[in-house]
């Protein structure tokens, strides 16, 4: 632990974050000591045990309430010692299932002003892929990034870097030890039912993966902790497990170590906190049954996790503001070569889409529904619409949504993305309908405008159907109440591209309740 009598000088900003988990509570201090790091000045752990008996009560328990109340109150005013320029608290599974979760929270602020942020399984996945990001290369290739807590695992599926899937699974260790555990050692009933509780939630939230996943980088106490009974066994000493790899044998064989012993002896393990000794089997279990599933060969310790991610988070936030059109498009245009895109393909229909965004704001007003703020996240969604072809060809528009709604672009708010992800995710195949779970993430007020930027990115990206960039511009020539007349400007006769407008202009002319014409501009071709 950091001694808190080697304060730094004043200077360099300072941070910090707090995790308020089902098991147990984290502050981490920090100075920021560049764009995207930082110098740890104090690191706290009290367990708490939050979510004692909240899968049987549905409630937090009172005295663990309170014991947590005064964890943060000390934690807070570490915070406040050190002059931390931002504090963010952040609670995950625990609060986000008790019923009286809100009292906890609004407990906290009344108490001692501590403003505690409940977050969604996603954002606390974003936040363990933020910390995977910065201290782990993943190539090109798949990886599975996993956070486990005492009440949820959280499951990032990523291809070359990109977050392609997230999953949110109730297998904390702390609830499934609570569930499943009634013997010590761990019984062979018990532990086949242990195991089958597990495999049942893997195959309803994941399924048979598609194909194999040979790399898992996990945060979480449990992680940790058989990272250090691994190293012990290894090396003869612990040191930071932070980047340790372990092979599935190994980590097999420390869960059979574990599964083997009573809790007493246990406790004595070199490498296990004595207070985790009775809920390693059940967390570990976990891992192992989702380590098989997706055929993982290497399993990667991340002992930084979402405090990390909050961190990293808070720190970007520091930094000059990116600010403006330009700069914001242009971070959409790094993470499309990231992903591989076609930049003359995505280029060229964002052009189209920026036109037709302009011409049928001319020529229909407020009957458009469109404000000019709103061209932007068109021309984001159309410079990212491929995207989805780093995972697959099939499918690659949802594939687009989860991509982008995950890739924290510089300079767009977390809504914002959700916004750009359902415009790209429209660009073909089906409407928007209220059976798809990204559509439900939109705002009623917001749906006719996202359904209405998607119709225009839809018809400009058939304006491209053969990547020739045939036409150079469209305009609309007339306007009336039942129709809208488009002039489509090419060189050469885009008989192509004018058929696929006209069979994908089907949701725009929903969103705005006309039929969409489209032909040849013949003065433009006169001219030529």
């Amino acid at each position: 632990m950091p001694d808190r009598n080697l304060v730094p000088p004043p200077g360099a900003p300072r941070v910090a974050a707090i995790d308020l988990g089902t098991n147990s509570v984290r502050l981490i201090v920090a100075e920021v000591d560049g764009p995207d790091s930082y110098q740890v000045l104090d690191d706290e752990r009290v367990q708490t045990r939050l979510g004692f008996r909240l899968n049987e009560t549905g409630r937090i328990d009172p005295e663990r309430a309170e014991e947590t109340l005064d964890a943060l109150e000390r934690m807070k005013a570490i915070a406040d010692g050190f002059e931390v320029e931002e504090l963010r608290a952040v609670g995950t599974a625990a609060l986000r299932e008790a019923d009286d979760g809100p009292a906890f929270v609004a407990a906290a602020k009344d108490r001692f002003g501590l403003e505690i942020e409940v977050i969604s399984p996603e954002a606390e996945a974003e936040l363990a892929m933020r910390s995977v990001r910065k201290h782990f290369p993943l190539g090109e290739g798949a990886a599975a990034i996993v956070d486990i807590g005492g009440g949820s695992m959280e499951v990032v599926f990523t291809t070359a870097g990109m977050i392609n899937e997230v999953h949110s699974m109730p297998l904390g260790a702390v609830r499934l030890t609570e569930r499943y555990v009634h013997s010590d050692p761990i019984d062979a009933v018990d532990w086949r039912r242990l195991r089958a509780g597990i495999d049942d939630e893997l195959k309803s939230h994941i399924g048979k993966p598609a194909f194999p996943t040979p790399t898992l980088i996990g945060s979480g106490g449990t992680f940790t902790a058989m990272g250090s009974l691994a190293m012990h066994d290894r090396q003869g000493e612990i040191g930071s497990v932070q980047g340790y790899s372990m092979t599935v044998a190994e980590f097999e064989h420390q869960l059979r170590r574990l599964r083997e012993a009573p809790i007493a002896m246990r406790r004595g393990f070199t490498g296990l906190n004595a207070d985790r000794a009775d809920i390693i089997v059940a967390g570990a279990a976990a891992i192992s049954r989702l380590a098989r599933r997706l055929d993982v060969s290497r399993i990667l310790i991340n002992d930084r996790g979402i405090r990390d991610g909050l961190l990293l988070e808070m720190i970007s936030r520091q930094g000059p503001a990116t600010g403006g059109t330009g700069d914001r498009l242009d971070a959409a245009r790094i993470f499309a070569r990231k992903c591989r895109s076609n930049p003359r393909h995505t280029e060229h229909v964002a052009r189209l889409a920026a036109r037709l965004f302009d011409t049928l704001h001319e020529a229909l007003g407020a009957d458009l529904g469109l404000e000019p703020e709103d061209r932007e996240l068109l021309m984001a969604a159309a410079l990212l619409h491929d995207v989805g072809y780093l995972i697959r060809h099939s499918g690659h528009h949802k594939h687009a949504y989860h991509l982008i709604r995950h890739s924290d672009l510089d300079g767009f708010t977390g809504y914002e993305l959700e916004l750009i992800a359902n415009i790209a995710r429209y660009h073909r195949r089906a409407h928007p309908s209220k059976k798809h779970e990204n559509w439900l993430r939109v705002r009623k007020k917001d749906r006719e405008r996202v359904a209405r930027l998607a119709g225009i990115l839809r018809l400009a990206d058939g304006l491209d159907r053969t990547h020739a960039q045939t036409v150079r511009g469209v305009r609309v020539t007339g306007v009336d109440e039942r129709s809208v007349e488009l002039a489509v400007e090419a060189e050469e006769d885009p008989w192509v591209e004018i058929g696929d407008a006209r069979r994908k202009a089907d949701l725009l002319e929903e969103a705005i309740g006309r039929r969409v014409n489209l032909r040849r501009d013949e003065a433009a071709v006169s001219s030529s």
